[in-house]
């Protein structure tokens, strides 16, 4: 038996929740994605959510809706996915990175204030600032959404990995601290609709951009229509929009999971503190979690000093496969990629993303983890350590 680093968790419930669908007259453009999307909202705390078939193309519409152009710059974490920087680019623009604090993964609090200043004084700040809720832990956004009042920049939440968590007791995506965040539903995530996202807003305007390039930029609201109205049939074609929509069949399911997103993210919480308290005393670092956090854990990412000791990351990936365990790295600097090697950008600018990179691993983390799974992986992981 193998136990991967991640799994989805259904149940009967979702299985009936799609089958319903299948057999209703809608298989997309019906009632099940806006009810998915009143339900999201509910649960954050936002006036609008939107929909679509991966959080890739909610970060692409989000640059849009706030006007993300050629000449144009956008600042996020190389330690992330790189959709979270391919959303600036798809538009355009120019792309660079803050680092991450050393602690958290996040993006730096401080190295994004001393960017800032850097950039104003070069007449170069960005538009948009997209900070990455690593691992379900939020970003400081408080500090974040004041520096980017105070230098005019807007801010995209990619709380990809991170619906259900909470900051400073309220859930992330009410954007409190951003105008537009971004969440993410596919299969290893908290809760799953096979593929798809949501956006949240508490803008009408930004809602309605988003909707509109998500769907061709065709609207069928009369009242937005810039031509005389032809008839039942007439619709616009408004903006060069896009097919991101997600189907009836995958908010049927999202739908079923939101349902038990609290005891989803009680359980990865459970996990983190077994795993907590094993690696405690040991070489392994463990994740740290802010105290106004409530991460959705979406990741369980532990360092090791690989350096300090007589073992690479590949014989620990290795040796731990052999045991039947999977581990993975969330992630490797965006800025190593080949495609962004092209771009310039220079390693030495980021230290605590490289010190990230060096040292960095996920280990099994999903709700259904089983306890006797959950040692397995704790012992195999101290017993290829401690041999080394």
């Amino acid at each position: 038996m193998v136990i991967p680093y991640a799994r989805q968790s259904i149940n009967q419930q979702d299985i009936d929740a799609v089958v319903a669908v299948l057999q209703s007259d809608y298989l997309t453009q019906g009632p099940a994605v806006p009810a998915f999307e009143q339900a999201v909202a509910d649960l954050v705390g936002a006036k609008h959510a939107i929909a679509g078939n991966s959080a890739t193309s909610l970060l692409h519409v989000a640059c849009l809706a706030l006007d993300v152009k050629p000449g144009d710059l956008v600042w996020t974490s190389p330690i992330s996915f790189v959709a979270s920087a391919n959303c600036a680019l798809y538009c355009g623009a120019e792309i660079d990175f803050v680092d991450i604090d050393s602690e958290t993964f996040n993006m730096s609090p401080s190295a994004l204030e001393e960017k800032l200043e850097q950039a104003r004084k070069k007449n170069k700040l960005p538009k948009v600032i997209i900070p990455v809720h690593m691992g379900g832990q939020s970003c400081e956004m408080q500090t974040i959404h004041s520096l980017a009042k105070t230098y005019g920049v807007r801010v995209i939440e990619d709380a990809s990995h991170a619906i259900g968590g909470s900051y400073n007791g309220k859930r992330i995506g009410d954007c409190r601290y951003s105008d537009i965040t971004i969440f993410s539903f596919h299969p290893v995530k908290i809760i799953t609709s096979g593929e798809g996202g949501m956006a949240t807003t508490q803008d009408e305007h930004l809602a309605k951009k988003m909707q509109m390039f998500r769907s061709h930029g065709i609207t069928r609201n009369s009242q937005e229509f810039v031509n005389a109205n032809d008839g039942p049939w007439y619709y616009e074609q408004q903006e060069l929009g896009f097919n991101y929509r997600l189907t009836d069949i995958a908010a049927a399911l999202g739908l079923s999971q939101l349902q038990r997103i609290d005891r989803f993210i009680n359980q990865r919480n459970e996990i983190a503190d077994r795993y907590n308290k094993a690696f405690t005393g040991t070489a392994i670092t463990a994740p740290s979690i802010s105290e106004n956090v409530i991460s959705a854990f979406h990741l369980y990412i532990a360092r090791y000093e690989f350096s300090n000791h007589d073992i690479t990351k590949g014989h620990l990936f290795s040796a731990m496969k052999k045991h039947g365990i999977l581990l993975n790295l969330h992630y490797m600097p965006i800025y190593r990629q080949p495609f962004f090697q092209k771009l310039g950008f220079d390693a030495t600018n980021f230290p605590n993303a490289e010190k990230y990179y060096a040292e960095a691993f996920s280990i099994p983390m999903y709700a259904d983890l089983q306890e006797s799974d959950q040692n397995s992986v704790i012992s195999s992981l101290l017993n290829v350590l401690s041999a080394q």
